[in-house]
Order: structure tokens, then C-alpha cells, then sequence
């Protein structure tokens, strides 16, 4: 069974930690019939004790989210026509689209919040459903797949981001940053067919954003209004994180798409989750004991373990001395090095609470970069995790 295996093989890695139990118990008590009880479960004993506990922002209006429908329908990407084919036998509606017996759309579908809290679900019931990739959870490649749509961006000539979803198309898809993000993609396909309206690119940030807080995230306040683009939008190889370069490289990088030294490394927290793959970037291993779970593990873990180089025949990364089984990137290791990087790298290992507020408004402005939206910040979408449902 591919939970076992997983379970199996990672436990091997997290002699010091309570989370790889969690972790077992988690994929082990997920199924179909069992998500509730799954769900409840790790919502009560995911999070690491090692790292400093944090409560994810609550949304402070609930009833703004599911409120006015004509202010939701202002929303940019909420109009769309759609052309289906309909065949003989099939019925008159496809999705939430009128279709005509010609196959013309018959209206204006305008999606609403709820319409977005319904793919978000979709989404969510997916990834509770499918533990066949990695540590058992698809989130952290999801959340892979939005950041490299929308880290693209060049803030000088207002070209890439996540308006466009390109990395559909070769070259693209092809750069050595988006390697196995494929998985992702396809993952998603399901959800694109069982809701044709929305583009690419809005599902694959909302995909991100469901990642996180289903892995006991904070809350990301999201809008749509993205729109896909062909091939001739697909951005040049080079404009993602190297992550073999110095906190030199950090800026140049992050710089370039308009953010701060604060905002960069807050943007760095992403490592918390997922692992690295030695047939993809050619590095291997996890960043933290627990990589299907968001905390501020990775920080803390970067001041407090001891960090040397690995002695292997892939390229130069870093490996904790005591258990030998976690991982640092050059670039992770940069934020400490720098003084200005270090003292955010401080902060948010001491408090991660702050680093779960800051997390979200960074990434929630990542996923925004070089969006023509024609709807406002207020009307950000805060959606509800799955994971809090008893």
C-alpha cells in the first residue's frame, strides 16, 4: 500500500520528532468513510511540539465571504462564456452552464463566493482522498506549482505571474525549477473538468491556497480575476530561485517581483513543507520532521540544529548533525548568514504566530503579482479549510 510505504520509509528520518507518529496516524486514519475522524484528529495533535505553537488568523467577518451576491458578482472573472459540445442523451446543463442543443452556451454563468468555496472543497476532498504521493499528501507539490506559476513575475516589464497559467506550454513547463510539477498539473485536472468555468491560473493559486490551510495553515485571502494565456506569454528560463546561489541571488530574485528583505524571508517558510527530489532538483530530503504539516519548524530548526555538508555525490547541500536526515538548501542557509535575513529568521522562529500573518499576506500578494484585476482587495474570498469540519 502506498501509505505504508511512504509512512515506512519516511519514519526512518524522524528519530527525534513526535511529528513522524502524527504523521503515521495521519495517512493511517485517512479514508473515504473515515475523513471526519481523520480530519478532527489532526487538527487536535499535528502540530509539532518542538515548534512554537501558532493559531492561524481567524477571518474576521464570515458573513462578508457568503454576503451580497451583487458584490460578490463584481468580482473580476466572474463573467465567462463558455462554448460546449453537448451529445445526444446528455443533459441540458453541464457544470453550471446553460447549454444550448447546438452546444452554444445558453448565458453568463457569474460565479459567487460560494461557487469558489465549492471548488476549494473539491480541491480539499481530493487531497484528503489521494495519499499516493510522497509523505502522503499532495499539498506541498500544490503549493509548489502556485508558487513557480506566480514567481515568474518581473516587476520592470510587467510580464509573467500566475495571469496566464503558462507553464502548461513547453518551454515553460520544461525549465529544470518546474521539474515534477507535472504531478501537480495533473492532480488538478479532475477539478478543472468538474468546474470548466474557472481558468487555470485562478485554480491553481486557489489549489495553492487550499494546500496550505488544509495542512493547518493560516488562512490566504484570495480573489479571481486571473486569465489564461497561449505559448507566446511563457516566460525565459532563469527568473525562479537557484537554489544552489547566495542571499546575493535572494534578492536579486525576490527583488525583481517587488518585495522586501521581511517579505523574502517569510516567503522562504514555504520550505516547512514537502522535500526535495534527487531526480528533479537534484537535491534530496525533507526540510522539516513533519513536511505535510505548516509550521514555523523550518526556522527554528535552521537556528537551532547544527548544519554541515553532506557528504554525497549530488550538489552541495546542507544535512543536520544530530539525525542526519533533514536538509537545508544554500539558499535556506543564506537567510542566516545575512544579518538582515537572520533577524526575520529569528523573529519567526520565536513566534509563530507572526510568521503564520506575515506568511499570508506575502503569499497572498505573490499570487496577486501582474494581475489586471478589475475588483478590489475587500473583496479577497477567505475560504473555510475542510480540515476545521467535525
Amino acid at each position: 500500500m502506498a501509505t505504508a510505504t511512504a509512512t515506512r520509509t519516511f519514519s526512518k528520518a524522524v528519530a527525534r520528532s513526535t511529528a513522524s507518529a502524527t504523521s503515521s496516524l495521519r495517512l493511517a486514519a485517512r479514508s473515504p468513510r473515515s475523513n471526519a475522524a481523520a480530519k478532527q484528529f489532526f487538527q487536535q495533535s499535528s502540530r509539532r511540539h518542538y515548534s512554537s505553537e501558532s493559531t492561524p488568523p481567524k477571518s474576521s467577518n464570515t458573513t462578508a465571504i457568503y454576503g451580497s451576491v451583487a458584490a460578490v458578482a463584481a468580482l473580476a472573472g466572474g463573467y465567462y462564456y463558455f462554448s460546449t459540445q453537448n451529445t445526444a442523451g446528455q443533459d441540458k446543463k453541464t457544470g453550471s452552464v446553460s447549454v444550448g442543443s447546438a452546444g452554444q452556451s445558453a448565458g453568463i454563468f457569474k460565479p459567487t463566493a460560494a461557487d469558489y468555496q465549492k471548488v476549494y472543497n473539491a480541491i480539499a476532498k481530493q487531497l484528503w482522498e489521494r495519499d499516493d504521493y510522497d509523505d502522503g499528501s499532495y499539498g506541498p507539490v500544490l503549493l509548489r506549482l502556485a508558487w513557480h506559476a506566480s514567481g515568474t513575475y518581473d516587476a520592470a516589464t510587467g510580464t509573467g505571474g500566475s495571469n496566464g497559467a503558462t507553464m502548461r506550454f513547453a518551454p515553460e513547463s520544461e525549465h529544470g525549477a518546474n521539474a515534477g510539477l507535472k504531478n501537480a498539473r495533473d492532480f488538478l485536472e479532475p477539478i478543472k473538468a468538474q468546474f470548466p468555468w474557472i481558468s487555470y491560473s485562478d485554480l491553481w493559486t486557489l489549489a495553492g491556497v487550499c494546500a496550505v490551510q488544509e495542512m493547518s495553515g493560516p488562512i490566504i485571502p484570495w480573489r479571481p480575476g486571473r486569465q489564461d494565456r497561449d505559448v507566446a506569454f511563457c516566460t525565459p528560463d532563469g527568473r525562479l530561485p537557484d537554489a544552489s546561489k547566495s542571499q546575493d541571488h535572494i534578492r536579486a530574485i525576490f527583488g525583481r517581483m517587488g518585495f522586501n528583505d521581511q517579505e523574502m524571508v517569510a516567503l522562504c517558510g514555504a520550505h516547512a513543507l514537502g522535500r526535495c527530489h534527487a531526480d528533479r532538483s537534484g537535491f534530496d530530503g525533507p526540510w522539516t520532521f513533519s513536511p505535510t504539516v505548516f509550521t514555523n519548524d523550518y526556522y527554528r530548526l535552521l537556528m537551532e540544529e547544527k548544519w554541515g555538508w553532506r557528504s554525497w555525490k549530488g550538489p552541495k547541500q546542507y544535512e543536520d548533525a544530530a539525525t542526519k536526515s533533514l536538509m537545508m538548501l544554500p539558499t535556506d542557509v543564506a537567510l542566516i548568514k545575512d544579518p538582515t535575513f537572520k533577524k526575520w529568521v529569528e523573529k519567526y522562529a520565536k513566534d509563530g504566530s507572526l510568521f503564520f500573518k506575515d506568511f499570508s499576506n506575502v503569499l497572498c500578494k505573490l499570487f496577486e503579482l501582474g494581475v489586471p484585476f478589475q475588483s478590489k482587495a475587500e473583496d479577497r474570498i477567505q475560504f473555510k479549510p475542510t480540515i476545521d469540519e467535525s
